[in-house]
């Protein structure tokens, strides 16, 4: 016996994803508050979308100087380094372990972009943070004076990513979708 169909709630063929476990979802599960999905597969994953805000893994204030230091390709969708540029880095790093989600050209589902990973909320905190570390190392290495270098690297080896990342997480209660900047 087939279910009865109510009008208006058919879900499009192409609107169905392949994620990262193997499992399939529907571009309508995923909305903008969301940061964890539970899958059928009986994980969580780590939901990212192109209006989270990069102060999501990492301070304002380092946010500003990533946005400062960092220019967007010529040609790049996002006119502002972001939340898609940290994804873009991820996605190269993990490649097997994120479904990116092209909604642009779909207008029901209030996101542009989602990034479902086979990685939990922290995990995925963890790598950002690590890769953010990694964008910045880069960027002193180009730095004009041996002090800022030589200080930058103190301070490095002086960095534990798993204790910024729980102190990180607990001052800005990830509890629920209301969080704030820090």
């Amino acid at each position: 016996m087939t279910e009865p169909r109510v009008p208006g709630t058919e879900q499009a063929d192409d609107d169905w994803v392949d994620l990262p476990c193997g499992e399939q979802a529907h571009m309508k599960d995923f909305d903008m508050g969301m940061r964890n999905y539970a899958c059928a597969c009986g994980d969580t994953h780590a939901v990212v979308m192109d209006m989270h805000p990069p102060s999501r893994w990492v301070p304002e204030s380092i946010v500003d100087v990533l946005k400062d230091a960092v220019e967007p390709a010529d040609g790049d969708d996002f006119e502002e380094f972001g939340t898609p540029h940290l994804m873009g880095a991820v996605l190269e790093e993990l490649p097997e372990d994120i479904t990116a989600i092209d909604a642009s050209e779909n207008g029901s589902v209030g996101y542009a972009m989602c990034w479902v990973t086979d990685l939990d909320a922290r995990e995925l905190h963890r790598v950002v943070v690590e890769l953010v570390v990694e964008l910045m190392d880069h960027a002193v290495s180009h730095a004009e004076t041996e002090s800022s270098k030589t200080e930058f690297q103190e301070q490095l080896e002086a960095f534990d990513v798993e204790e910024f990342v729980a102190v990180y997480r607990e001052q800005r209660d990830f509890e629920d979708e209301y969080d704030t900047a820090v």
